[in-house]
């Protein structure tokens, strides 16, 4: 049997053909374009996927770049704090008034290019934003001071008898007659294009996550379309770190850096009438987000479906849930619908998604919930420079390098644990509950974690150095001061060797002056000497009193709370975001997402920026004052108002959306569990097949938490 085995190997090997037949070789030829044509739609999918996560870093980038610029905004343009909040709001503004048309007409036309579109549009508000550093001339801040660069000739802050005109308001001295830049300052309030391209931001970000998304699962094989849409979104966390930390490098720069003679400046990053280049960052961004739209305009309007592999990879439940939801939305885009019908649908549709007391009640908590974390991150790097004397650099630079990657870890870890524990409905409630309160819980440490109010002689504490109950204008004036004429409105504060702060030079009495710019040191001051302690040096440096070394140590406990705060409450994040899905009918849930983020951006992120800055500048204790006269920014903060304005109203916000959280638990509980009693009267047959159900709509609820998630981020950031 071996031997004719062996025999028929030989006749096999004999006959072969040494080469190709001619048929053979047509059929290679018709394969290697395919082959060419599949790698070649591989590789535009990935230009494509490439293009778009730049386009994700870019508007992550801009957008909080935005946020660690308030402050320096607010001073430049001086500005209270609630029109600022309105001019953060904008951003929302503009997204919501297009996100309906895009996402309806977008998925039918050539989607790269419209994403393109949405990346040029706001490179241009982004460019917009920084318009009016160029159009309203040279920073001009109050002082006292003249800026002769090297100079060492004596100033008199505290010339007897002198009048307002004598002393300069800003570092020119202001003519008798108002000059024709001021009144055109004056009448036409420059902020209204940071409003307006902000605007124009929100507008053109509207395309970039929706139409992106679809177009990579659509032409993406099902085993990684989630992974695709996981990078992508892995990039854009770092988007916002690389903004708060371009915050924290321009807010060093002085405005008009370049234009200026740095020596002759009496200011310092730290002082609250230093505006840092604000404008530079803004271009930065608008640049880069340029560029971002460039590969999108080479990418066809559709490509060939990558080839199907082996379903024997393993896929996890998100990968599965984000490939199937896209896929219905893009089935639904694509078959006709008559209007009338849609219309007809409507409003029972809605009446039955809010009859659903679950995802009422979790809509309204996280409404709740959304107002008290937008407005705490808004005006975050605000706290800081008030509450702990930190410049805008550095609180934005903790922010980028704490804050940022706790929450990201947080949600990422969330996800995990729902995976790897395969948690129900119930379970990923009672997660998200608990480790939420517990982020809630470690707020109210930050009570304790504060710093006395900065002593300034008239505003916060009496010249002798009492604690000052209540402010008005005649309390900045004293015995020792009252032969110097001080201007009421001015605001050049010196720092006093008895350690207390003077508003002004004139204010603390002083009578010589030695040196230039920042160096400048004031001499014989009549106020330090007439309640000072010490004796046989009664001289001021420019600048507030620095904070006491108690204040920096609280100022690292802040952070260190801030972080492991972070961290739990994003930790809770993706679990609620199942509860909203699971608890509520298959055939709404578009409808319920749709609505969720309509609700969350129209009720907390326009108006919870504007309400907090409304009532942090009710602790304001001294209005700075314009170029052409009227009231400014805020350049001293009432600090213990401030933080329990600012503290108490987060928490209180939080404390009503945990008590609507422990009905919405409650019913979860309740209405879950007796679901699984009825499900499972027959025993452990049913119950397997009940825990695969809930499995595989767990897979289904992953996605839309992922992709819901991402747009709350953007909301935020």
């Amino acid at each position: 049997m071996y031997e004719v085995q062996e025999n028929i190997t030989m006749e096999t090997k004999t006959t072969e053909i040494p080469e190709p037949s001619l048929k053979a070789k047509q059929n290679e030829e018709a394969v290697e374009p395919e082959l060419k044509k599949k790698k070649s739609c591989c590789s535009k999918l990935m230009v494509f996927l490439a293009a778009l996560s730049f386009a994700y870093f870019a508007k992550a980038l801009s957008g909080s770049y935005m946020k660690s610029s308030i402050t320096q905004i607010e001073r430049r343009f001086e500005l209270p704090t609630s029109v600022i909040g309105l001019i953060d709001g904008s951003f929302e503004m503009g997204n919501l008034l297009v996100i309906a048309i895009v996402s309806h007409f977008g998925a039918k036309l050539h989607r790269p290019r419209i994403i393109g579109v949405g990346c040029i549009i706001m490179a241009i508000g982004t460019f917009i934003t920084a318009l009016p550093h160029f159009f309203m001339g040279p920073y001009k801040y109050e002082t006292a001071l003249t800026t002769k660069t090297n100079s060492t000739e004596n100033i008199v802050p505290c010339l007897p008898h002198q009048s307002y005109e004598t002393l300069s308001g800003s570092t020119e001295k202001m003519s008798k007659t108002p000059d024709v830049g001021c009144i055109q300052e004056a009448g036409s309030p420059m902020w209204i294009y940071v409003f307006m391209g902000n605007l124009l931001r929100g507008l053109g970000e509207t395309p970039v996550m929706p139409l992106g998304v679809s177009f990579i699962d659509d032409f993406a094989k099902e085993e990684n379309s989630a992974f695709y849409i996981g990078c992508v979104q892995t990039i854009a966390i770092i988007g916002p770190v690389f903004g708060f930390l371009l915050g924290s490098f321009c807010a060093k720069l002085y405005v008009d850096i370049g234009f200026v003679n740095l020596d002759s400046l009496t200011i310092t990053p730290k002082d609250s009438r230093w505006v840092g280049a604000w404008w530079l960052g803004f271009l930065i961004a608008s640049v880069v987000t340029l560029i971002a739209a460039i590969p999108f305009w080479f990418i066809p309007k559709s490509l060939a479906k990558q080839e199907e592999g082996k379903k024997e990879t393993i896929v996890s439940e998100t990968d599965k849930f984000i490939s199937k939801t896209l896929k219905e939305q893009n089935q639904t885009l694509v078959e006709p619908v008559k209007i009338s019908k849609l219309a007809k649908d409507f409003l029972p549709s809605l009446k039955n998604l809010f009859s659903n007391r679950i995802y009422f009640l979790y809509l309204c908590t996280n409404i709740i919930q959304f107002n008290a974390f937008i407005g705490m991150l808004t005006y975050k790097p605000k706290y800081m420079e008030q509450q702990y004397g930190q410049s805008a650099s550095k609180a934005n630079l903790y922010i980028g390098l704490t804050a940022l990657p706790a929450v990201a870890i947080g949600i990422f870890l969330g996800g995990f644990l729902m995976k790897k524990f395969n948690l129900s409905i119930i379970s990923a409630a009672k997660l998200s509950f608990g480790t939420s309160f517990f982020a809630y819980l470690l707020s109210f440490s930050f009570f304790a974690m504060s710093c006395s109010n900065s002593e300034v002689a008239g505003l916060t504490v009496s010249y002798e150095g009492m604690k000052q109950v209540s402010y008005h204008d005649g309390n900045l004036f004293s015995q020792c001061n009252s032969v110097c004429k001080c201007p009421v409105k001015q605001w050049d504060p010196v720092c006093g060797y008895n350690g207390m702060t003077y508003v002004s030079p004139c204010h603390a009495g002083c009578k010589h002056s030695f040196g230039s710019g920042i160096n400048t040191i004031f001499h014989n001051c009549s106020c330090i000497e007439a309640y000072s302690l010490h004796s046989g040096n009664f001289s001021a440096i420019l600048g507030q009193c620095p904070k006491t070394d108690v204040c920096a140590n609280m100022f690292l406990y802040f952070v260190a709370i801030s972080v492991i705060s972070a961290f739990f409450f994003a930790l809770g994040a993706t679990p609620g975001y199942i509860v909203l899905i699971r608890a509520i009918n298959p055939e709404l849930k578009s409808l319920a997402l749709g609505m969720y983020i309509l609700a969350v951006r129209t009720l907390a992120g326009i108006p919870a920026p504007i309400y907090f800055g409304a009532l942090i500048d009710t602790t304001c204790l001294k209005w700075g004052t314009k170029k052409c006269g009227g009231r400014g920014a805020c350049r001293l903060y009432n600090t213990d108002a401030y933080r329990h304005i600012y503290l108490g109203l987060t928490s209180g916000l939080r404390t009503l959306a945990y008590i609507l959280g422990v009905a919405v638990l409650y019913l979860i509980i309740k209405q879950f569990k007796q679901d699984n009693k009825d499900a499972t009267p027959s025993g452990r047959t049913d119950e397997a097949s009940a825990k695969k159900e809930e499995a595989n709509s767990k897979s289904n609820d992953h996605l839309t938490a992922t992709k819901d998630l991402q747009a709350d981020k953007e909301t935020c950031i």
